[in-house]
This record gives C-alpha cells, sequence and structure tokens, in this order.
C-alpha cells in the first residue's frame, strides 16, 4: 500500500513542509528509517535520529525546534504520538479489510451473517449461529452452535468460540484464544475418584474487549462467565469459570483467575498473577506482578508479593529482606563477642 504525503496529512490534519507527494510504503523507528518508510519523533531521546534518517516522511509536533537542516519531508501535528497511532490504526484497518466467503468453509444453513462478511479458509461455523456487521472469521477458527456475535468482530485463525458464548461488538479474539470451554468442576467420590461436573452456562464479552492469543475464558457452571466493555486481556490468561471482570480493566500475561472471583473496574492486574477464587476485588485495584492474591480487596489497593500486601509496606519489608545477610552476619559476629566475653 502507498501513501503519500499529502494523503496522510489529510487523515492527521496536519501541516506538511517539504514535497506533498513523496510516496511511502511502510512504517519504520526513526533510528531505521529509510527511503519509503514513514516514522515519527515524540520522545527527545530519539531527536538526534531525525537529522539523519532516511525515512521519506517523519511526524513531528508543530511546537519541535530543529538544530540543524533535514532532508525528510515533515508532517507536522499537535501531537506526533497520538498523531502516529491513529496512523497505526487507519493502517491496520485498510490491511484487514477483508471480505467474502473462501472456499472450503462451513456455515450452517440456520446461521446467519450481517453485511460485508469475511469467513476464512477451513473456518467453521456452527448452527444457529448470528454474526453482525463486518465480521471477520480467520482460517481455521471455529464458532459453535448458538453463537451470538456483534458487528466489527475480529475472530483471527485458530482461535475457538464454543456454543451459546455472546459477543458484543468490536471485539477482537486473537488466534489460538478459546472461549466457552468447560470450567474445572470436578467431584471426588468415596473412592477418590473424580466425577465432572457439567459445565451448562456459557462466557458474555460485552463491547470493546481484547482477548489475547492463547487465552482462555471458562463457561460457567451455572449462568455467565462475564467480561465487561473494554477489558483487555494479554495472551496466555487462565480465566475460570462465573469469573466477572469489571468495565475497563486490564490484565497481563500468564495471570491465572480461580472460579466465582469478582474483579472490579479500571483495575491493572500485572503478569503472572494468581487470583484465589470465591473473593471479590474492587474497583481501581492495582496488583504488580507475580503476586499471589488469596483474600477479598478493597477499591484503590495497590498490592505486591505473594501472599500479597500493600505495595508500600512491601517495598519497607523488602529493603529488610535484602539487608538480612547483613543482619546475619552483624549477629554472629554480637554471638560471637558475647561467648568470648562469657569466657573470659
Amino acid at each position: 500500500m502507498k501513501f503519500k504525503a499529502s494523503q496522510i496529512a489529510e487523515i492527521l490534519e496536519g501541516e506538511i513542509q517539504g514535497d506533498p507527494e513523496v510516496e511511502v510504503t511502510q512504517l519504520a523507528k526513526i533510528e531505521e528509517g529509510e527511503a519509503g518508510s514513514l516514522t515519527f519523533l515524540s520522545n527527545p531521546k530519539y531527536e538526534s535520529f531525525i537529522y539523519d534518517t532516511n525515512a521519506s516522511i517523519c511526524i513531528v509536533n508543530k511546537d519541535f525546534v530543529f538544530e540543524k537542516p533535514i532532508k525528510t519531508t515533515l508532517i507536522k501535528v499537535e501531537d506526533s504520538y497520538k498523531s502516529f497511532t491513529t496512523l497505526l490504526e487507519y493502517y491496520n484497518q485498510v490491511k484487514l479489510n477483508k471480505s467474502g466467503i473462501e472456499q472450503p468453509s462451513f456455515m450452517a444453513e440456520s446461521s446467519t451473517h450481517g453485511e460485508n462478511l469475511y469467513l476464512g479458509t477451513f473456518a467453521y461455523i456452527g448452527n444457529n449461529v448470528k454474526l453482525g456487521d463486518n465480521v471477520k472469521v480467520y482460517p481455521n477458527a471455529y464458532i459453535g452452535d448458538n453463537v451470538v456475535i456483534g458487528d466489527n468482530v475480529i475472530v483471527f485463525g485458530g482461535a475457538k468460540i464454543y456454543s451459546e458464548t455472546i459477543i458484543g461488538n468490536y471485539c477482537v479474539i486473537q488466534s489460538g484464544a478459546v472461549v466457552g470451554s468447560d470450567g474445572f468442576g470436578f467431584m471426588p467420590n468415596e473412592k477418590g475418584e473424580y466425577k465432572k461436573v457439567p459445565q451448562i452456562g456459557n462466557v458474555i464479552i460485552e463491547d470493546h474487549v481484547d482477548i489475547g492469543a492463547g487465552t482462555t475464558i471458562d463457561r460457567a457452571t451455572l449462568g455467565s462467565t462475564i467480561i465487561r466493555k473494554g477489558v483487555k486481556l494479554d495472551n496466555q490468561i487462565q480465566i475460570a469459570h462465573n469469573v466477572e471482570i469489571g468495565e475497563h480493566t486490564a490484565i497481563a500475561a500468564q495471570t491465572g483467575v480461580a472460579g466465582s472471583t469478582k474483579i472490579g473496574k479500571n483495575c491493572i492486574i500485572g503478569g503472572q498473577v494468581g487470583i484465589v477464587g470465591h473473593i471479590r476485588i474492587g474497583d481501581r485495584v492495582k496488583v504488580q506482578a507475580q503476586s499471589g492474591i488469596g483474600r477479598s480487596v478493597k477499591d484503590d489497593e495497590i498490592l505486591q508479593g505473594s501472599p500479597a500486601f500493600s505495595l508500600g509496606k512491601f517495598n519497607k519489608s523488602y529493603v529488610h529482606f535484602k539487608n538480612l545477610p547483613n543482619s546475619m552476619d552483624r549477629l554472629n559476629q554480637l554471638e560471637k563477642q558475647q561467648n568470648s566475653k562469657k569466657k573470659d
């Protein structure tokens, strides 16, 4: 795809300094810019690269002051980082703008879809599925019976959406994600053997939710596992049955949330966090990476450690922990001195 500086400036509502007809076909870091590439400058740490970059176009802030001549065409905007992000979004929309039904693929006769469907090769759509407008189902994706998917949803290749799942609008399901698989429900008998407890609930995913590659979200035993609007889930996360995650909460990779736990709104949870089941985590809670949450958490707490406690206390405790070897050396020295005095 080729874009002229004039086209990019129009998209970003920016001002051109240089050649409006220069074309770019790729995006690049400013330090790696080559002819035919577009880059941006927002961090002052990288200012030196703008004088030597070979990128054909560079997006900069309007108030940026140049110390030396430059050779690249500039597009001046209010916020270069924000504008570059806007351009990335636009580029991604163009790149992913697929439509049509490829063959071989399968859609049951009882299923329906809206306008501008893309169904990739070897994708499978089960019975009584309802797909909205502008849905894109990439090759080798699986959508089970009675699934409902809203408008402008992308299901990337290899993702699996089990039966009865409900997905809202503007959601992205990355490759290898599994939504609606059975929860971990087993009951031991008198022999110590485990009998499976049927998982007959579903998963509900609201609008503007992103689900990372390899993430799994289990269906509820009864009722629904619910991912509220605006939630962002990283790769390789486990969400157990009957969990509820509040609006605009973000969770980093390799975190596990056990069954029936409720997480509040606008929380930020770091990578490799473990959260036990049947607890409540309040709104705006922040959990540092590799923490273990074994109790309910109030609003606005910041936690670290395993078991986790307040970040301030953790940091104070960690100072003492780091000094333990020195403290033990001093203690041993004092004991030796005390024993020596006793002998005297």
